[in-house]
Protein backbone atom coordinates (compact mmCIF):
# COMPACT_ATOMS: atom_id res chain seq x y z
CA UNK A 1 0.00 0.00 0.00
CA UNK A 2 1.30 3.65 -0.56
CA UNK A 3 -0.58 6.63 0.18
CA UNK A 4 0.33 10.59 -1.57
CA UNK A 5 -1.12 12.88 -0.13
CA UNK A 6 -2.00 16.05 -2.51
CA UNK A 7 -2.48 19.68 -1.23
CA UNK A 8 -5.05 21.97 -2.77
CA UNK A 9 -2.68 24.74 -1.50
CA UNK A 10 0.01 23.58 -3.78
CA UNK A 11 -1.38 23.10 -6.66
CA UNK A 12 -0.63 25.70 -10.16
CA UNK A 13 -3.74 26.94 -12.14
CA UNK A 14 -4.39 26.68 -15.28
CA UNK A 15 -7.03 28.14 -17.75
CA UNK A 16 -9.98 26.45 -19.84
CA UNK A 17 -12.66 28.10 -21.33
CA UNK A 18 -15.21 28.51 -18.47
CA UNK A 19 -13.13 29.40 -15.86
CA UNK A 20 -9.69 27.90 -13.78
CA UNK A 21 -8.74 24.47 -13.32
CA UNK A 22 -6.60 22.58 -10.81
CA UNK A 23 -4.91 19.38 -11.22
CA UNK A 24 -4.36 17.25 -8.21
CA UNK A 25 -2.95 13.66 -10.14
CA UNK A 26 -2.69 12.52 -13.56
CA UNK A 27 -2.54 8.04 -14.28
CA UNK A 28 0.04 7.52 -15.33
CA UNK A 29 2.57 10.20 -14.31
CA UNK A 30 3.88 10.64 -17.50
CA UNK A 31 0.35 11.10 -19.30
CA UNK A 32 -0.76 14.60 -20.67
CA UNK A 33 -4.32 16.01 -20.22
CA UNK A 34 -4.48 17.51 -23.75
CA UNK A 35 -3.36 13.96 -25.47
CA UNK A 36 -5.63 11.94 -23.73
CA UNK A 37 -3.55 9.05 -22.77
CA UNK A 38 -4.19 8.69 -19.34
CA UNK A 39 -5.84 6.36 -16.96
CA UNK A 40 -7.34 8.77 -14.78
CA UNK A 41 -7.33 12.72 -13.95
CA UNK A 42 -8.76 14.06 -10.67
CA UNK A 43 -8.78 17.72 -10.66
CA UNK A 44 -10.77 20.91 -9.50
CA UNK A 45 -12.35 23.89 -11.37
CA UNK A 46 -14.04 26.58 -10.81
CA UNK A 47 -17.03 27.75 -13.25
CA UNK A 48 -16.54 31.35 -13.60
CA UNK A 49 -18.61 31.85 -16.62
CA UNK A 50 -22.29 31.38 -17.45
CA UNK A 51 -23.15 29.47 -19.44
CA UNK A 52 -19.88 27.46 -19.46
CA UNK A 53 -19.35 24.39 -22.02
CA UNK A 54 -17.05 21.69 -20.61
CA UNK A 55 -14.75 20.22 -22.18
CA UNK A 56 -15.46 17.63 -24.33
CA UNK A 57 -14.07 14.39 -25.40
CA UNK A 58 -14.44 10.85 -26.27
CA UNK A 59 -13.34 8.04 -24.18
CA UNK A 60 -13.83 8.59 -20.62
CA UNK A 61 -16.66 8.56 -17.74
CA UNK A 62 -16.85 11.47 -15.29
CA UNK A 63 -18.09 11.84 -11.84
CA UNK A 64 -18.50 15.61 -10.82
CA UNK A 65 -19.34 17.65 -7.26
CA UNK A 66 -20.00 20.74 -6.65
CA UNK A 67 -17.87 22.21 -3.79
CA UNK A 68 -19.95 25.19 -3.02
CA UNK A 69 -23.24 25.46 -4.98
CA UNK A 70 -26.23 24.01 -6.47
CA UNK A 71 -25.25 23.36 -10.11
CA UNK A 72 -27.80 23.43 -12.87
CA UNK A 73 -26.70 22.18 -16.08
CA UNK A 74 -28.31 20.67 -19.49
CA UNK A 75 -26.75 17.07 -20.22
CA UNK A 76 -27.21 16.74 -24.21
CA UNK A 77 -30.27 19.32 -24.08
CA UNK A 78 -32.19 18.04 -20.83
CA UNK A 79 -31.77 20.22 -17.96
CA UNK A 80 -30.88 18.85 -14.32
CA UNK A 81 -30.05 20.27 -11.13
CA UNK A 82 -27.06 19.01 -8.68
CA UNK A 83 -27.30 19.73 -4.83
CA UNK A 84 -23.89 21.06 -3.28
CA UNK A 85 -22.28 17.67 -2.87
CA UNK A 86 -24.37 15.68 -5.10
CA UNK A 87 -22.66 13.04 -7.37
CA UNK A 88 -23.01 14.31 -10.75
CA UNK A 89 -21.84 11.10 -13.68
CA UNK A 90 -21.65 11.57 -17.01
CA UNK A 91 -19.32 10.56 -20.68
CA UNK A 92 -17.25 12.84 -21.15
CA UNK A 93 -18.26 13.23 -24.98
CA UNK A 94 -22.14 14.71 -23.56
CA UNK A 95 -22.57 17.81 -23.95
CA UNK A 96 -22.71 19.62 -20.88
CA UNK A 97 -23.67 23.28 -20.14
CA UNK A 98 -23.22 24.63 -16.71
CA UNK A 99 -25.73 27.65 -15.94
CA UNK A 100 -24.31 27.71 -12.52
CA UNK A 101 -20.84 29.44 -10.79
CA UNK A 102 -18.34 27.78 -8.09
CA UNK A 103 -15.92 25.02 -7.41
CA UNK A 104 -15.73 21.64 -8.18
CA UNK A 105 -14.42 18.44 -8.05
CA UNK A 106 -13.85 15.80 -11.50
CA UNK A 107 -12.24 12.65 -11.44
CA UNK A 108 -12.18 11.71 -15.04
CA UNK A 109 -11.77 7.62 -15.96
CA UNK A 110 -10.84 5.77 -19.23
CA UNK A 111 -13.75 4.17 -20.86
CA UNK A 112 -10.98 1.17 -20.28
CA UNK A 113 -11.64 0.45 -16.65
CA UNK A 114 -14.88 -0.66 -16.48
CA UNK A 115 -15.14 -1.30 -12.31
CA UNK A 116 -15.09 2.22 -10.69
CA UNK A 117 -17.14 4.11 -8.26
CA UNK A 118 -17.72 6.85 -5.96
CA UNK A 119 -19.47 7.90 -2.67
CA UNK A 120 -19.85 10.53 0.06
CA UNK A 121 -19.47 9.22 3.34
CA UNK A 122 -18.26 9.40 6.76
CA UNK A 123 -18.96 5.65 7.12
CA UNK A 124 -16.08 3.00 8.02
CA UNK A 125 -15.07 1.21 4.88
CA UNK A 126 -13.10 -1.63 3.88
CA UNK A 127 -11.94 -1.47 0.29
CA UNK A 128 -10.02 -3.73 -1.61
CA UNK A 129 -9.62 -1.71 -5.14
CA UNK A 130 -6.51 -0.97 -6.88
CA UNK A 131 -6.87 2.97 -6.67
CA UNK A 132 -8.94 4.58 -3.59
CA UNK A 133 -9.11 8.12 -3.49
CA UNK A 134 -10.69 10.41 -0.80
CA UNK A 135 -11.11 13.73 -1.23
CA UNK A 136 -11.83 16.15 2.01
CA UNK A 137 -15.17 17.73 1.75
CA UNK A 138 -14.04 19.67 5.27
CA UNK A 139 -10.74 19.59 7.39
CA UNK A 140 -10.87 16.07 8.35
CA UNK A 141 -8.33 13.07 10.03
CA UNK A 142 -8.79 9.83 8.06
CA UNK A 143 -7.36 6.41 9.80
CA UNK A 144 -6.17 4.19 7.34
CA UNK A 145 -5.74 1.12 9.05
CA UNK A 146 -5.38 2.60 12.37
CA UNK A 147 -3.51 5.09 10.99
CA UNK A 148 -4.47 8.63 11.35
CA UNK A 149 -3.75 10.99 8.62
CA UNK A 150 -5.45 14.94 8.43
CA UNK A 151 -6.38 16.05 5.30
CA UNK A 152 -7.09 19.87 5.00
CA UNK A 153 -10.11 21.04 3.43
CA UNK A 154 -9.88 19.98 -0.99
CA UNK A 155 -6.89 17.71 -0.18
CA UNK A 156 -6.60 14.83 -1.83
CA UNK A 157 -5.49 11.59 -0.24
CA UNK A 158 -4.71 8.72 -2.62
CA UNK A 159 -3.77 4.99 -1.73
CA UNK A 160 -2.50 2.37 -4.29
CA UNK A 161 -3.30 -0.76 -3.60
CA UNK A 162 -1.87 -3.31 -5.69
CA UNK A 163 -1.98 -6.10 -3.72
CA UNK A 164 -5.84 -5.34 -3.81
CA UNK A 165 -5.84 -6.20 -0.03
CA UNK A 166 -8.67 -5.16 1.98
CA UNK A 167 -8.13 -1.23 3.80
CA UNK A 168 -10.23 -0.26 6.64
CA UNK A 169 -10.60 3.43 6.55
CA UNK A 170 -12.59 5.62 9.50
CA UNK A 171 -13.78 9.26 9.01
CA UNK A 172 -14.86 11.72 11.93
CA UNK A 173 -16.36 13.93 8.70
CA UNK A 174 -17.81 13.52 5.21
CA UNK A 175 -15.53 12.57 2.52
CA UNK A 176 -16.17 11.72 -1.42
CA UNK A 177 -14.69 8.40 -1.28
CA UNK A 178 -13.81 6.56 -4.51
CA UNK A 179 -12.57 3.34 -6.11
CA UNK A 180 -11.20 1.87 -8.92
CA UNK A 181 -9.44 -1.33 -10.30
CA UNK A 182 -6.88 -1.14 -12.74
Amino acid sequence: MHLRTFSKKELIPAVWSGGLTYEYVISPLNAEYNTRNFIFRISSATIDQIPSEFTAFKGFHRYLVMLDNTLTVTINGEQRVYQKDEIMQFASCDTVISYSKGTDFNWMISDKIKNHGMKITKEQQNISDSIIILFALSATTVKVMGIEHIIELHDLLVVENNKKEAIQFEFNAECLVGFMNL
